[in-house]
C-alpha cells in the first residue's frame, strides 16, 4: 500500500500523475480498461440530447438568476 503524498497544484498535473500511477499499477491495457470501466463507456446520445435543451429567452435566464441570488 502506498502512503506517499505528492503536492500537486494544477489539474493537468493531477491527471498526469494519476495516469502514471495507473500505468505503473495496471499496465497500459489495464489502465485503459479501468478508465473505460470508470467512465462506464459513456451512455446516452449526446448528439441527440444537446438539441433537446430548452430554448430559454434572455428574460427567462435573468429571471432564473435573480431567483438564485
Amino acid at each position: 500500500m502506498m502512503t506517499q503524498t505528492i503536492k500537486i497544484d494544477k489539474p493537468s498535473e493531477i491527471r498526469g500523475t494519476g495516469t502514471e500511477a495507473l500505468v505503473r499499477a495496471l499496465g497500459p491495457v489495464g489502465m485503459a480498461r479501468y478508465l473505460e470501466e470508470f467512465d462506464n463507456g459513456g451512455n446516452g446520445d449526446y448528439t441527440k440530447e444537446k438539441y433537446e435543451q430548452p430554448d430559454y429567452t434572455i428574460q427567462e435566464i435573468l429571471s432564473m438568476k435573480k431567483k438564485c441570488d
